[in-house]
Order: C-alpha cells, then structure tokens, then sequence
C-alpha cells in the first residue's frame, strides 16, 4: 500500500519540482533510448556509484538485464549486489535509520527521479558539486543548494571551487564588448564562479559522458516501455488514418445509394 501511495505522490510531482527547484540555468541533456551502449554504461555507473545509497526500489535487475541486452550470468557477475538475486527489485541494505543519521534524511528512491525532475535536471545536477567546507560532506551544488549528498563522482571529476575569474564584459543588451583599438574582447573580474580546482581521473569530456550515460540510464529505468509506448502509438496512428480512409469511402458509397 505504502508503494502505491508513492508511485500516485511521484506522479504528481512533476508540477512541483521545478517550482521548488533552483533558478540556475539548466544544461540540455537530450536521451537517446536507442543507444543500448550508453545504457548499459549507465547502469554501471549506477550500480557501482549509487545503489550503495540510492533504492531503485520500482524497477528490477531481471528487467534492466533484459532490456539492455545484458547476459544474465555476465549481470550477475558483475553488476548485481552481494546477496540479491537477478529477480529482486533493485534496493540495497542500507538501514533508513543509519541513512537519516548519516545524511539527515534517508536517500531518496532513484526509479522516477528523471521523470520527476527531468534530464536536464539530473544531468547538469551531477555535474554541479563544487567544494563548500561550511557543509557536513564538504560539498554544495549550484543545482540543489545545500544538498545533503556527497560527491560520489568526485574521483571521476576532480574537485571545483568558488573562485574569482575573467570573464567576457557585456553591455546592457547582453553584446560582448570590444577595445576600440585593439579589438580585443574586454574582460570583467567576477567572483562566485565555479571552476575547476584539481583534476579528477577522467577529463572533462570523458566526465560529461559518464554523466550523460548514467542520466540517459535514470531516463530509461523512470518509464522502461517507452520505447515500447512510442512504437505502438505510431500503429495506433496508422491503424486510424487507414480506417478513417475506409469510413469516409464506405460513408460516401452509403450517400450514393440513398441519393439515388
């Protein structure tokens, strides 16, 4: 009863989130659903950096396998958690009093998490963690300030601060302003930007992807049929067009008998 209570209240939120969200500008993050590759990698970054916190607890290993076209034994192997079984749904044995303690509140469920708050928003979150020694995990986020999370990506992507920096000067209309002389661009000193401070093991490039697989990844596991839904529409679709073609002949033939 308790599941079904949260699938309705998930359900409704997408009104809400970004009403409480933040007014930072979001990064486009377009999902391909077709790129099996980018999904599997995805689901490895999920299971190795996330589900040791975050329950998945609507969808199930089995079907993600499945879908993606993962070899039971080689999902088993390799990606599935010490003590499930392939059939379970995807929830981890983090207990939720330990979790409110460590974090101030238990982690929040991941199955509907991009549907409720939209890629755009999981894909420039996890890339928004900059270092905040004033917070408990030593992090903030431009996306989510004050989140109650670490940076579990923080090896991949290096450490970022708040730094002051040059940036490109803008007159009132937002053009980028010039030397009358030299024709250089002028520059602005500006604090409060966020910038790289050590480099992390992948390059910026190789982070975005493994941001956008892992992203594209929640996109699938919030509505696993889509893909599914979307063909099926398109017959559904066709199937009206050819009908409608054949009620109109089939109306028009009726009218010509009674006309005459």
């Amino acid at each position: 009863m308790k599941k079904i209570i949260a699938t309705i209240t998930l359900a409704l939120l997408p009104a809400l989130g970004f009403a409480a969200g933040s007014s930072v500008e979001l990064e486009d993050m377009t999902p391909d659903l077709h790129d099996k590759a980018s999904l599997q990698r995805g689901l490895n970054t999920f299971a190795n950096y996330c589900l040791g916190c975050h329950d998945a607890g609507y969808a199930r290993f089995e079907r993600a396998a499945t879908d993606l076209g993962i070899p039971a034994d080689l999902f088993t192997e390799n990606l599935l958690p010490a003590g499930n079984k392939i059939g379970d749904l995807m929830s981890n044995s983090m207990d939720s009093k330990d979790a409110k303690a460590w974090f101030g509140a238990p982690p929040p469920d991941l199955t509907l998490e991009a549907r409720v708050r939209g890629s755009d928003w999981v894909y420039s979150y996890l890339k928004a963690f900059y270092e905040d020694e004033t917070r408990p995990w030593g992090v903030n986020n431009t996306v989510f300030p004050n989140v109650g999370m670490p940076n579990v990506l923080e090896g991949l992507q290096g450490v970022r601060h708040v730094t002051c920096a040059q940036a490109p000067a803008y007159d009132e209309d937002h053009n980028p302003l010039f030397d009358t002389l030299t024709g250089e661009a002028l520059t602005v000193e500006k604090c409060g930007i966020v910038a790289q401070k050590t480099k992390g093991s992948l390059s910026e490039e190789e982070f975005e992807q493994v941001v956008y697989d892992v992203t594209n990844f929640l996109v699938y596991m919030a509505d696993p049929i889509r893909l599914q839904s979307e063909a099926l529409g398109l017959k559904v679709l066709l199937f009206i067009v050819l009908f409608g073609v054949f009620a109109f002949l089939l109306n028009k033939e009726y009218w010509r008998e009674i006309d005459h």
